[in-house]
């Protein structure tokens, strides 16, 4: 039997990597998503191959929908079509709302959104035709309880978890599940890069009185992306420290 395929969008940052990682160990062909031409590429690659990680490179910009269509076909044409979607793509564009612009809130909006939407379009249909699918969306705590000087990433994250909700009930009969992961701070270089006074603030909030580490939501993925996880659809997973609880 063929390896099934599983694409992750966004696939070489932190918690892209970790994911990456988690799904080859479980037994996938992983399909790694990133921008044409994205510079880190090469070095990322040679990363993941001395770690014994194989993986194939799908580039395409997840805000544009021809690229995403056109890059789910190339992966059908050359591994196979694709049995699990992780739309992990996220990037941040902070500021209070009174001085965010229309340009930092469209670049969240369609990198975090319409990116779930335009990739989530391409594979569904030959998931619920299969008769087995796993799409697996990255949301936030933040998504959930809101963040000061965060409305764009906020609104991005919650829209996810609408999205989730609503596609699991149209495929939930067809064998196709859809699930939500809500990490709260995790030990990224996104997260690394915040300055130390105001993360030591953060881990300080924290219950667990530490940052979450990539693998454990690697390892989330992993099992949604799983047989076991068959019967779990439309649900947020919270994955915070007990930051926020829902």
């Amino acid at each position: 039997m063929a390896k099934r395929v599983a694409l992750v969008t966004g696939a070489m940052g932190g918690l892209g990597t970790a994911i990456c990682k988690a799904l080859a160990q479980s037994g996938f062909t992983v399909a790694a998503n990133c921008l044409p031409n994205f510079s880190p590429k090469a070095e990322w690659l040679c990363k993941m191959q001395a770690e014994g990680v194989d993986v194939v490179v799908a580039e395409a910009d997840v805000t544009d929908y021809d690229a995403c269509e056109k890059m789910v076909r190339q992966l059908e044409a050359t591994v196979g079509p694709v049995d699990v979607l992780v739309n992990n793509a996220g990037i941040t564009r902070d500021a209070v709302f009174k001085k965010m612009d229309r340009a930092q809130w469209d670049a969240v909006l369609s990198t975090n959104l319409d990116s779930v939407f335009n990739v989530t379009r391409q594979v569904i249909g030959g998931m619920a035709d299969r008769g087995w699918g796993r799409v697996i969306n990255i949301s936030s705590v933040n998504g959930i309880k809101g963040q000061f000087g965060q409305a764009n990433y906020s609104a991005a994250k919650a829209g996810i978890l609408g999205f989730t909700k609503a596609v699991a009930a149209e495929v939930a009969q067809k064998g196709v599940t859809v699930n939500a992961i809500a990490p709260g701070y995790v030990a990224t270089d996104m997260v690394m890069a915040i300055k130390p006074a105001v993360r030591e603030g953060i881990v300080a909030s924290i219950p667990m009185g530490r940052l979450g580490r990539p693998e454990e939501i690697g390892g989330l993925c992993a099992y949604l992306a799983s047989d076991l996880a068959g019967y779990m659809t439309g649900a947020t997973l919270n994955i915070n420290g007990g930051l926020h609880f829902s």
